[in-house]
Parts: structure tokens; sequence; C-alpha cells
């Protein structure tokens, strides 16, 4: 066996405790794009959400937003949650969806700018935005981004999910469009994205589980699920929204109505693409809150 010396020995030291410091500090999402055994992901639902009429209680949506970063980073508190996601000397997009029919609610955006400002980003260095993402000055110089978006099925893509939420930064989005948008995970490969993204929130409040138009929200197929997921791996959250969205499709149909076009594009963020994981026997599903009917 080989003798270590004292010298050897504390210089063996010093670079373990140097290692572990820089392991220690390493942000958030470096842990989240690890091929790690489980992907966590967080569910959580509030049977009152609505019970003041048709929008969101503005309060039970702040305390799911920081329920489920508490439970996400393991802290104790929600400022400690939102300042393990967010760094003050960030420049953040908030990336959302603004189609018409079902936008994410602007309660949750509200809420969001609200918790990234909280943290110490001035209010010039944080926007909400959609369409316009490629052209807003707070995009074009992020370092960091969260993906939030409503859950429903779509006629290009099987499900509109977080991982197409991106395809506004893409210079011709059409180009992601066939094969049922096999391809959507290499949006996460454009410059504008790419390493950026810090949390990603799954709207499942009124989702859509079938549609009679492509451009047309079809009432009579939307409920309130009163939900939202999110995690770290936007394969692992769209995977079990997806997992949600059949449920209640055999659940209404009362038979097993595959999706046409099939959402394939979340099981090929993870085969082929290795953006995630969406096999649910690797996703460590956390659910809080309202279990009733919650389908998975």
């Amino acid at each position: 066996m080989e003798a270590i010396t004292r010298r050897e020995l504390l210089k063996r030291s010093a670079a373990m405790a140097v290692g572990s410091a820089l392991l220690l500090n390493r942000p958030i999402t470096a842990w989240a794009d690890e091929k790690a055994a489980t992907s966590k992901v967080v569910l959580i639902r509030n049977k009152q959400l609505y019970a003041n009429g048709d929008k969101p209680d503005q309060a039970i949506c702040e305390q799911m937003l920081d329920e489920a970063v508490i439970e996400l980073t393991g802290k104790k508190t929600a400022k400690e949650a939102w300042a393990s996601i967010i760094k003050k000397d960030d420049t953040v997009g908030i990336k959302t969806n603004a189609w018409n029919s079902l936008p994410t609610p602007p309660e949750l955006n509200e809420i969001l700018k609200a918790r990234v400002q909280s943290v110490g980003v001035a209010a010039d260095k944080v926007s909400v935005d959609d369409r316009g993402v490629k052209t807003n000055p707070v995009f074009q110089n992020s370092t960091a981004l969260i993906n939030i978006r409503p859950m429903r099925t779509h006629a290009w893509s099987g499900v509109g999910s977080l991982i197409k939420n991106y395809i506004m930064f893409a210079e011709k989005p059409s180009d992601y469009h066939e094969d049922s948008c096999a391809i959507l995970a290499t949006l996460h490969d454009l410059p504008a994205v790419k390493g950026k993204t810090r949390l990603y929130v799954l709207v499942l409040f009124t989702p859509q589980f079938h549609h009679l138009s492509p451009s047309t929200l079809s009432e009579e197929f939307v409920w309130k699920y009163n939900g939202l997921l999110a995690g770290f791996d936007p394969v692992a959250v769209d995977s079990v929204g997806l997992r949600v969205i059949e449920a209640k499709r055999r659940a209404h149909f009362r038979e097993d109505r595959p999706l046409n076009p099939p959402a394939k594009h979340i099981a090929l963020a993870d085969t082929r693409y290795h953006l995630g994981t969406s096999d649910p026997a690797k996703i460590n599903l956390v659910k809080l809150g309202w279990d009733e009917d919650s389908f998975v």
C-alpha cells in the first residue's frame, strides 16, 4: 500500500474541500440536467381554486406555486426556495403561452414575475412574453428562463406541452411540424434557450382533453382539474401531464381513444434526444393537496 505523507494528505484534503464547495454552489439547473435515477415532479391541486367564480383565486395560486417550489427544492420557506432557483443578478424571461382560448392564467404570470423580483432581480430585467420573445430585449439577454403554459390537446403535436412552448424561439416554427412535431425537443438546443431554464410549470387548471377544431377551444372537453405540475425536467413534467390527459379521455369516452396525432414528441425527447425522462418508473411524482380524480 502506498504511503501518504502528511503534506500530501493536507493537499488532498484541501482539494476535496474546494471540490465540495464548488459542488454545493452549483445552480439548481445543473442538478436537473444530469441523468439522475429519477426526475422529481410535483403535482399540486386545490379543490377551492375556482370557489369564487370563473377566475382562479389569487391567494390559492400563490400558495400552490410556493408549495410546489418548496417541495422541489427541499427548502424550508418559499423565500429560500425561489432564491435557490433565481439569482438577483439574473435577467429572467418568463415564457408564457398566449393562445387566446386557453392562455396561461395571468394570475400565474404576475405571481412568477413578483417572485423573481422578490429575490432582487430588477423590474427591467424580468419580462413575461410569448410571441415576441425573439425581439424582446430581456429574452435576448436572458440568463434564466421560466417555462409556463397550460396543457391541452393539439392538432399538430397531440398535446401542447412545455417542450413545445419554446417553438416561438425558432426562426421558422413550421420547420418543427412534420411527423407530429417529433423533433420538438431540439428547441432546447437553440442558443436563446440552451441551459437557461430554471423551472417548468405545466398548468392544469382547466386543461382541454379533446378538441373538435384545431384553432378553437372545445368547451365541452375542458374541465376544472384545479392543478399544476412543476419540475426541473420538462420531459418528466410533460409525461405526467400527458398521463392525466389520456386517463381523462378514457374516463370520458369510456374506451381507450388514443390522441390523433399521437404526442410522440414527449417520448422521443427522452429516447431520441435525451432531454429528460418520460418513463413513469423513473419519475418521482409527489402529490400535494386535493387528490380526488387526479388520474395519476
